[in-house]
């Protein structure tokens, strides 16, 4: 009696268990993503994304300013006075510092062997004093005070920093070669028409096959079933030859064709298995009415068909937006014009790898759209799966 249908089993807890774990195994990397997108190259090389809101302790190298243009001369010692954040860069004034210095030093061995206010003794009179906000004086004699300069290890702990400054390099600086901007809607233009045109073509051609009688049906449904099956790289090249032969293995009007001819299997499986499990009096009421067949698909099947539309729209809108191998081998652009977001990514992991700021941000960006898309039409997705699966 325990395997009664309808009863509920005593693994359920199992089974939320496990459920609530996928759930997690997939939104704890997007969370990072999303959370290291907004930190700075240092943060994100310091520490990892769950300590993002609290201070974190870095090691860094600074340099103290270029002796030739900003020393003087006081009383016959020459003196370098800055601070080490100025001179980075990273701050405008003294006063933006917001790290603060623990300990520091002017030699690798030792990067902590003095502490903020200390004087560090370099020999021969030279000196060096660094304060715990970056500040520094640095004095010695005239040849002491030249050249490059004085290298200095700091220690210092940063508040939690969070920017715009990677989106806004990302996808609106023109100068930032790896910019996403153009990237992204590359691959809209590649995404929308690559999932509108087998819906509709599929469309038609699960009707046909659910509710329209002629020979040779069984043999296309077969068919269908059967290039389900077919490995996508099996059919690269002897399509890309042909879209060669004919002028469109360069451009947006190939990749589209080949997604629509990769994605009208699956399409016409799903949609076919939906509009078998339509009720047929609904149909046959249609036809004795004078309904036909054109009429009957566009006014009662498609609309009644949506779930199982939807479910796959989804699919190929995933799979487009995440292609980056149809998109390598039919859209061929030495320019970078056509370049869609995945190849962009795989640019800036070749060329820029070290710069972690710039690579969550531009996934991130990458993978906004299809959540959005999945958070919007998932409620479909289940419907249209598991159509034709009960009678």
């Amino acid at each position: 009696m325990d395997n009664i249908a309808g009863k509920k089993s005593g693994l359920t807890w199992a089974v939320h268990l496990s459920v609530a774990a996928l759930v997690l195994l997939w939104v704890f990397p997007t969370l990072g993503l999303l959370v290291s997108s907004f930190r700075t190259t240092d943060q994100i090389r310091t520490s990892g994304w769950w300590a993002a809101m609290f201070p974190a302790v870095q090691n860094e190298v600074f340099r103290t300013a270029n002796p030739g243009a900003f020393r003087v001369e006081r009383e016959g010692v020459f003196v370098v006075e800055g601070n080490l954040y100025v001179v980075d860069g990273r701050a405008e004034t003294a006063a933006d510092v917001a790290a603060v210095i623990s300990a520091w030093g002017v030699s690798s061995r030792d990067i902590a062997a003095f502490g903020p206010g200390e004087t560090a003794d370099l020999g021969e009179g030279e000196t060096l004093q660094v304060a715990e906000n970056g500040d520094y004086i640095w004095s010695g004699n005239d040849d002491q005070i030249s050249g490059r300069g004085q290298r200095v290890f700091v220690t210092a702990e940063s508040p939690p920093e969070f920017t715009l400054a990677n989106y806004r390099g990302v996808l609106f600086d023109p100068r930032n070669r790896e910019g996403m901007a153009k990237a992204f809607f590359n691959t809209l233009t590649v995404t929308i028409p690559a999932t509108i045109i087998p819906i509709l073509i599929a469309a038609f051609a699960a009707y046909a096959l659910a509710w329209m009688e002629f020979p040779g049906r069984a043999l296309l449904v077969a068919a269908v079933v059967a290039m389900l099956v077919v490995p996508l790289q099996l059919a690269l090249i002897p399509l890309l030859t042909l879209h060669n032969q004919i002028g469109i293995g360069k451009g947006y009007l190939g990749v589209w064709l080949a997604h629509t001819g990769f994605g009208l299997p699956l399409a016409i499986y799903l949609l076919r298995n939906y509009m078998v499990g339509l009720p047929r009096e609904i149909i046959e009421c249609a036809k004795v009415d004078g309904a036909t067949d054109f009429q009957v698909f566009t006014k009662i099947v498609l609309p009644l068909s949506f779930p199982a539309l939807a479910s796959f729209a989804i699919f190929q809108f995933l799979w487009t937006w995440n292609d980056l191998l149809v998109a390598m081998v039919f859209l061929i652009d030495s320019s970078g014009q056509t370049t869609v977001m995945t190849r962009q990514i795989v640019e800036l992991m070749g060329t820029r790898g070290g710069d972690w700021e710039i690579l969550a941000t531009s996934a991130f960006v990458s993978i906004a759209v299809p959540l959005i898309v999945f958070f919007t039409m998932q409620r479909y997705l289940v419907r249209g799966l598991l159509a034709g699966s009960v009678k």
